[in-house]
């Protein structure tokens, strides 16, 4: 291998490398289904009740992929409860889909959802084994008790909401909030800023018509936003990789449409629903003074 050929190499390494390590801020601190229509009682089983007749938008199935932008939407749009909390089965459950969604942009794109997928696991894990206390101190499952929400008995009490977690979380002592401590609280943290930079970069793509790139855009989206809580070498990995992102047409089959103002019907429905599970996600973090947690 020549000179150029190892530099070449190592450029690439570096950047799988950094990329690993995407969403640890500092390097601790990613036109056949374009009917819309009202869900069924059926389709809002999943969640139970949660979801107000304003919200009840849903897009159609797009066939031959694994990304479903329809399925992202129905999730989201269950997540927020009331005004100021969000449900984590349905949260967690939209970031499945917006992994598929990563996923589908490219290995070096892709690759940064490996890292919010490990991070979904964290909560995930957490809310197990509090299940697993509650039913080992009751002597019963919890599944039989009288949950306050369907999804309580999947995630256990403690984790059902955002509230939940940050009120079980900060009485057991598992927040620190001077140095790196693994908790929810500072893992959802993570997948908060990264979530506003896929609205960001998703309201681009709807807004901006043709004038820049999906790569530009999606640079854009992430230098206001997790490029603030990255070092150098970080950012300059990530905007390496956007480099690599597909073209406006991709984006364009991948919601199933054809056009730019098809695609801003889709992809309006799904900010719009990003905003809501981020504002109250904000809401809540910011009450408790968590929104630079270390």
């Amino acid at each position: 291998m020549g000179v150029k050929g190892r530099a070449a190499f190592a450029i690439v390494f570096i950047i799988v490398f950094l990329c690993s390590l995407w969403l640890y801020g500092g390097l601790e601190p990613w036109g056949y289904c374009l009917k819309v229509y009202i869900q069924d009682e059926q389709s809002l089983s999943l969640y139970g009740n949660n979801v107000s007749e304003d919200d009840m938008v849903q897009l159609g199935f797009c066939p031959g992929q694994r990304f479903q932008v329809g399925v992202l939407l129905m999730h989201l749009q269950a997540a927020p409860l009331s005004t100021d909390d969000v449900l984590l089965e349905p949260y967690l459950a939209s970031w499945d889909e917006l992994i598929k969604f990563m996923d589908s942009l490219g290995p070096l794109v892709g690759f940064i959802s490996q890292e919010i997928e490990a991070k979904t696991s964290i909560i995930r894990d957490l809310a197990q084994k509090e299940a697993t206390a509650e039913e080992q101190v009751s002597g019963t499952s919890i599944l039989k008790d009288e949950p306050t929400h369907p999804s309580a008995g999947v995630m256990g009490r403690a984790y059902t909401s955002v509230r939940s977690m940050i009120k079980a979380e900060l009485a057991q002592g598992l927040v620190d909030f001077t140095q790196p401590q693994a908790s929810g609280c500072r893992t959802l943290l993570r997948l908060h800023r990264a979530l506003l930079w896929l609205q960001l970069f998703l309201h681009s793509l709807a807004e901006d018509g043709r004038a820049q790139s999906p790569s530009e855009l999606c640079r854009d989206a992430y230098r206001v936003t997790l490029a603030q809580h990255h070092t150098w070498w970080v950012r300059k990995a990530a905007e390496l990789a956007f480099v690599a992102m597909p073209d406006r047409a991709f984006f364009y089959r991948l919601v199933c449409v054809d056009t730019q103002e098809e695609a801003a019907v889709v992809l309006n429905h799904v900010v719009r629903a990003i905003q809501k599970v981020y504002n109250q996600t904000q809401m809540a973090l910011e009450e408790h003074g968590m929104l630079e947690l270390p």
